[in-house]
């Protein structure tokens, strides 16, 4: 069984910073992409940032010089640092990850629980 968990959410005002965590548990060979998604409140989900195993990494137009993708491999952990939020950043924020189960050829994809965040003053 595979777990993600995600931390770091929270209420922030508009200009402020939060850094999100999300650990990767359980059984597996190894992992592949990992990647951020949000959902705000009546919309649907889309990709924040993504970051693939050799560290390469793609954002979303609306968080590009605002937001940083970073995994440490070691610790099977991705991180998103958001920088100057603003309003239209508020809503849950979901870990995802491709991996490679316990036989290394079956690949697999898993989303965490979410975490929320709120920029409002």
């Amino acid at each position: 069984q595979v777990q993600l968990v995600e931390s770091g959410g929270g209420l922030v005002q508009p200009g402020g910073s939060l850094r999100l965590s999300c650990v990767v548990s359980g059984s597996f060979s190894s992992i592949d992409a990992m990647g951020w998604y949000r959902q705000a409140p009546g919309k649907q989900r889309e990709l924040v940032a993504r970051i693939t195993s050799d560290g390469s990494t793609n954002y979303a137009d609306s968080v590009k010089g605002r937001f940083t993708i970073s995994r440490d491999n070691a610790k099977n952990t991705v991180y998103l640092q958001m920088n100057n939020l603003n309003a239209a950043d508020t809503g849950v924020y979901y870990c995802n990850t491709d991996l490679r189960g316990v036989i290394p050829w079956k690949r697999y994809n898993y989303g965490g629980q979410g975490t929320q965040v709120t920029v409002s003053s």
